[in-house]
């Protein structure tokens, strides 16, 4: 076995050898070929309920057919509300109405179809997206983050930010972007 540095700050390489395979294959009580074996539990799909959330909603569910996964859709509701020049307003309430209708448009997003295949948990949260789709990652302890990107460039990615930027970069686990217009490999 050899450790080597790489370039980054704390990173290391391990290279095994032929000798470490066979004690990696004794250790695990499974045969060890040198290719890692991928085992997905459970994948978050945070959604927002448009067209581009909907088809990384696609994939989420094709990865966890084919892994015998379970999959988590998540919506995260983001209360910004101001004061009011009519008097005070019950935000409780307001953030209680948001949730119910949340939870109502993500059972709707999952058919009958789709649920018979696979088992699927519906989240909704309530706060800033980016810190509700990494607490859920680690509460719930997901093994693949599956969300899309809109792709907004310029003054729109300045406005608006990338919340699927800021989840890739402090995940605790992998994450799939989908991309709005690229390849399609999901076959239905």
């Amino acid at each position: 076995m050899k450790v080597k540095r790489t370039s980054t700050p704390g990173g290391l390489v391990v290279e095994l050898g032929r000798k470490d395979l066979g004690l990696l294959a004794q250790a695990s009580g499974a045969p060890f070929t040198g290719a890692g074996l991928l085992r997905l539990r459970r994948i978050l799909a945070p959604v927002d309920f448009s067209d581009c959330s909907k088809k990384a909603l696609q994939y989420a569910a094709a990865f966890a057919r084919q892994f015998g996964a379970n999959l988590v859709l998540l919506y995260a509701v983001q209360v910004n509300m101001g004061g009011s020049e009519y008097g005070p307003f019950d935000l409780t309430s307001l953030e209680k109405e948001l949730q119910q209708q949340s939870q109502r448009r993500l059972a709707e997003l999952v058919d009958d179809d789709l649920r018979s295949q696979i088992p699927i948990e519906t989240v909704v949260r309530t706060g800033h997206p980016v810190q509700e789709i990494l607490g859920a990652a680690r509460r719930l302890g997901v093994d693949l983050i599956i969300m899309s990107t809109h792709g907004y460039t310029g003054l729109k990615h300045i406005l608006l930010g990338s919340i699927t930027e800021n989840v890739v970069r402090h995940a605790p686990c992998p994450v799939l972007v989908v991309r709005e217009h690229e390849h399609e490999f999901v076959a239905n």
